[in-house]
């Protein structure tokens, strides 16, 4: 009775402890549960009408498209979109709490299997009641490091990577649950979780090798030990290879996960494994985007990478051959096993913190049961073991304390797009993108200079990149630089024709600058190349219907007006009028245009029309008012004064009035050659060559080494024959 008793404690105890653990884990990430949509969260989650309805459930099952807007993004994980939808409905929106709180409970529950799963290995070889105590405390460290490790925070920090969450997850519930009921084996239900995992993210399909491994290592039979493993294994096996045909089968054509060269991205990856690695026991150089870079050559990191990978092998055959350290070769072995998907498969990146997630399952679980080792080793050898015993306990809680305030660290970087992106262009200076994704954050409260500051250093990494020439545009739009704007849109458009992004980006500053007709074309092309994506189809939608609006025009116009395009401000007001005459700010804008230029007249005539309509409008009172009094003081006196009027009307594109302007000049100066230029220009302007000839040909008679004259007189001819009037 007394046995019976302890043994209840004992299990009562072990759960305490665990959920203990678990609880230290959720106090750890109690600061990340508000934090926001990052990087690719945009195109899977945030700009993703799909995920919005619960009634796409099913869709997220036989649809590819639904899991991104962007088609070279969209792939086959029909769990992770419906939790996505679950998480939206729940929260009635874009609430990040509820989409955090989902991932945190198949986190913990991980964390829970991974603790079942450590132990039922460590019994394999342990059984004796002796050991007990030892299993249970390696395993619940086991675990506790693995949740508080820093490195593990921006796979559960990033919202659309909880693809690796589940798919880590369902991988070792399968697999505890082979090992701790063989009585399900039969019926197969181990499997259901393996089938949640693949369907969640495809590096599950290692799943298979892993319970191989763990039949060949802790179930073995004196008799055909591997026969008997791949016996085991060949039910998952079987599933696996029916599920990644489906899976490939219902990929599109559009999923582009790479351009690097798949030769220099596999020659990296040892190296990368080497850093994962150090990462483990120092994780110092966390961040969300790496600037390592694929090697080119086999240089001394790529030798040092290889050689790492060897030491591993070696290791992990070595103490395989002893059970008590068996399960140091698991973890080892289990640590390669999953990263083999990212490490042949090339990626668009050839590192991520995230892609530790699934290999720290095993590596942690191999350091752990060798430092328990260890420890056993030591308290053999000490006078006072107790106190050893006290010291150890002491030094190990300080060690996960401090791998704990990491991660608290971790996920203050992950609150904000500002402190995430600060963080890495922090560690990884040489990173076009990040430097273009902290650059947009400053863009968004304001701080153009820094925007451009960040955008223009990015170009020294990234020179060909779109999405950077877009944003690029983006900001010049913003700064009223048009020109640069215009360039930077075409630029990207050029680099990535086949990209809706760029289109629409393009359209959309067009339709905000009144070229109303290109802006359409430009969105058209748009939702051509991407019908999926709503942002453009409802701009389209507007831009087609707010031509027969005059306060689109009245906007646009005072956006020219904004950006010194002065005839274009009169053109857009004027097409406001044509709408609905009685427009005041139609008026009042043309005149402020008109005063731009110097035509006092014409300003004064265009706001005595805005007060016509609106006697009460006191901005078009207070500028009849400055434009009479300027008008008096800046009336041309003298033929220059009429000639640089006359040019200031060329420019704006009032090609008759510089030419009334010009004539002006020439009643106080008859043979005033630069007069006669001007008239040349301006017939040039209208298009009437023969009177433009006649004009230049004059001011050249007066002045006949008058260059800019006999540059107009040959336009105007060679134009003539191409035209003729």
């Amino acid at each position: 009775m007394a046995e019976n008793s302890g043994s209840t404690l004992s299990r009562l105890t072990q759960r305490l402890l665990l959920v203990a653990v678990l609880a230290v884990v959720t106090v750890t990430y109690a600061n990340h549960f508000h934090n926001g949509f990052h990087f690719d969260d945009a195109h899977t989650v945030v700009d993703n009408p799909s995920i919005r309805s619960l009634a796409n459930l099913p869709r997220f099952f036989s649809d590819t498209t639904t899991f991104s807007v962007l088609p070279a993004n969209r792939t086959y994980r029909p769990f992770v979109s419906a939790s996505l939808a679950v998480d939206y409905a729940l929260g009635r929106g874009y609430v990040p709490f509820w989409f955090h709180l989902s991932t945190f409970i198949v986190f913990l529950l991980q964390l829970a299997g991974m603790y079942a799963l450590y132990l039922v290995v460590l019994r394999r070889i342990r059984p004796a009641a002796e050991f007990e105590t030892g299993n249970r405390i390696s395993s619940l460290l086991a675990a506790a490091w693995y949740g508080l490790h820093p490195a593990i925070a921006e796979t559960v920090n990033y919202i659309i990577q909880r693809g690796d969450i589940f798919s880590t997850a369902g991988v070792v519930a399968a697999l505890a649950l082979y090992a701790r009921f063989p009585k399900l084996r039969r019926s197969g239900l181990y499997l259901l979780p393996f089938v949640f995992a693949l369907l969640s993210k495809p590096p599950a399909f290692v799943f298979p090798f892993l319970l191989w491994l763990y039949v060949a290592f802790f179930e073995p039979s004196r008799e055909r030990r591997v026969y008997r493993s791949f016996l085991a294994a060949l039910p998952s096996l079987s599933v696996c290879i029916v599920l990644l045909v489906f899976e490939s089968a219902m990929t599109p054509k559009s999923y582009a996960p790479s351009i690097l060269s798949a030769a220099d991205y596999r020659m990296t990856q040892p190296f990368v494994l080497l850093r994962y690695f150090g990462s483990l026991f120092l994780p110092i150089h966390l961040n969300v985007d790496t600037d390592l870079t694929a090697f080119h050559t086999f240089n001394a990191s790529a030798l040092a990478g290889f050689l790492f990978v060897i030491a591993i092998l070696v290791a992990a055959w070595l103490t395989a051959r002893k059970e008590s350290t068996r399960p140091i070769a698991f973890g080892l072995f289990w640590f390669l096993i999953t990263s083999v998907p990212t490490s042949f498969y090339v990626l668009s990146e050839v590192e991520n913190d995230h892609r530790m997630y699934f290999p720290f399952v095993g590596l942690v679980f191999a350091v752990v049961w060798s430092l328990w080792l260890a420890f056993e080793f030591l308290l053999q050898r000490v006078s006072q073991p107790q106190t050893t015993r006290q010291v150890v306990l002491g030094g190990v809680l300080v060690l996960l304390a401090m791998y704990a305030y990491g991660t608290y660290q971790r996920n203050l970087v992950w609150r904000t797009d500002e402190s995430l992106w600060r963080d890495d262009i922090a560690k990884s200076p040489h990173n076009g993108r990040g430097l273009m994704n902290y650059g947009l954050t400053q863009m968004a409260k304001g701080s153009y200079p820094a925007a451009l500051d960040s955008f223009q250093r990015a170009l020294l990494y990234t020179p060909n990149y779109s999405t950077l020439e877009i944003n690029l545009g983006v900001l010049y739009g913003v700064m009223f630089q048009t020109q640069e704007a215009a360039q930077h849109f075409q630029r990207a458009i050029q680099l990535a024709p086949g990209s809706d992004e760029s289109h629409y980006f393009y359209g959309r500053w067009l339709y905000q600058s009144g070229d109303l007709p290109s802006a359409i074309r430009e969105l058209e092309t748009a939702t051509r190349l991407n019908p999926s994506r709503q942002a453009a189809q409802s701009l389209l939608t507007v831009a087609q219907a707010t031509g027969h609006a005059a306060s689109y025009w009245v906007d646009a116009s005072l956006y020219q007006y904004r950006s010194g395009n002065y005839a274009a401000c009169i053109a857009d007001a004027q097409k406001a009028l044509n709408i609905n005459p009685n427009t005041a700010l139609a008026y009042n804008n043309i005149g402020a245009a008109y005063a731009a230029l110097q035509q006092w007249d014409l300003a004064m005539q265009n706001e005595r029309e805005a007060l016509r309509v609106d006697p009460s409008f006191s901005v078009a009172k207070n500028n009849l008012e400055a434009y009479t009094q300027q008008g008096a003081q800046a009336s041309p006196k003298t033929a220059e004064d009429w000639l640089n009027l006359s040019l200031h009307d060329n420019q704006a594109g009032l090609f008759q009035k510089s030419i009334q302007d010009a004539r002006e000049a020439l009643k106080l100066r008859p043979d005033y050659a630069e007069a006669y230029n001007n008239i040349a220009a301006g017939y040039e302007g209208l298009h009437d060559w023969d009177r433009a000839i006649e004009a230049a040909r004059k001011a050249i008679s007066l002045k006949p080494d008058f260059q800019l004259a006999k540059n107009n007189l040959a336009w105007a001819q060679q134009q003539r024959n191409v035209q003729p009037r």
